[in-house]
């Protein structure tokens, strides 16, 4: 049990602003970060629909509710998917070699194209919310984002090595704490289940088929771009999987209510 609660308390203390007790980083009490690690992603979207209601309950009009339906996530989060977010597309924008985009990835400093490409994010994301009308299909999304990256971690090979001067905490992660499908199949099943109960089932079901694509895409991505994942790059797969399932979640409303 306090392996449990220690590794609750690491994922998240590191994925997170929500205070935690400190634990000590070792091998024994990280051994099931990546499990709780969707859990992070429950509490952002607790945050995410009680803030919706919130604006409901003072009547607030469709901007302000996409502005704060924009910053709540990324308060709980402290904004530290969306750092590698930028640190990604700075990489890939570069077009170099795979050891220089490894690089660009530990470099501290934001480029042009993190600038462009983050301001695109955001006005993205934005807009969306302006129309979303199932705020528990999105709510759930979180956590589905988060499932499919422990789930990336756990099966792709590391692009840094897991010690030493070049060493990454993806890499750290992935050397001492698993994350089997199956555990990725319960977090889906309880995905569905929120979705079902409350949430908009033709929605639920074009953001996990979106989710599943774009999942391929970070895939292919990251093997041959940089020849294994990053933490960075997990960031820029949950930045880019959220907004690609807002998307789908958006688009079937709209379609839902023009066909049917």
């Amino acid at each position: 049990m306090k392996q449990l609660l220690a590794s609750c308390a690491i994922a998240f203390s590191t994925y997170s602003r929500i205070p935690m007790p400190q634990v000590e980083w070792n091998e024994k009490n990280m051994r099931f970060t990546l499990f709780f690690f969707p859990l992070v992603g429950a509490a952002v979207g607790a945050a995410f629909w009680a803030a919706d209601r919130l604006c409901g309950l003072l009547e607030l009009g469709p901007l302000l509710r996409a502005a704060l339906l924009t910053a709540v996530p990324i308060a709980v989060t402290g904004g530290i998917h969306l750092d590698g977010y930028c640190d990604t597309v700075d990489a890939l924008a570069s077009h170099a070699s795979r050891e220089r985009k490894l690089a660009i990835l530990k470099d501290s400093s934001a480029g042009a194209f993190a600038v462009i490409w983050c301001g695109v994010w955001f006005v993205l994301n934005f807009a969306l919310l302006t129309k979303l009308e199932s705020v528990p299909t999105a709510a759930a999304g979180f956590v589905l984002s988060r499932s499919l990256s422990a789930l990336a971690i756990e099966h792709l090979p590391s692009a840094r090595p897991a010690a030493g001067p070049q060493a990454g905490m993806g890499a750290a992660l992935k050397a001492r704490s698993r994350f089997p499908w199956w555990t990725a199949a319960g977090y889906l099943v309880l995905c569905a289940l929120a979705v079902l109960l409350w949430g908009n089932p033709a929605a639920g079901l074009a953001a996990l088929a979106a989710a599943a694509v774009f999942y391929c895409v970070y895939r292919s991505v990251a093997l041959s771009q940089f020849g294994g994942f990053t933490g960075d790059l997990a960031g820029w797969f949950l930045q880019v999987c959220e907004l690609v399932i807002l998307a789908a979640v958006v688009l079937t409303e709209r379609v839902c209510a023009i066909w049917f």
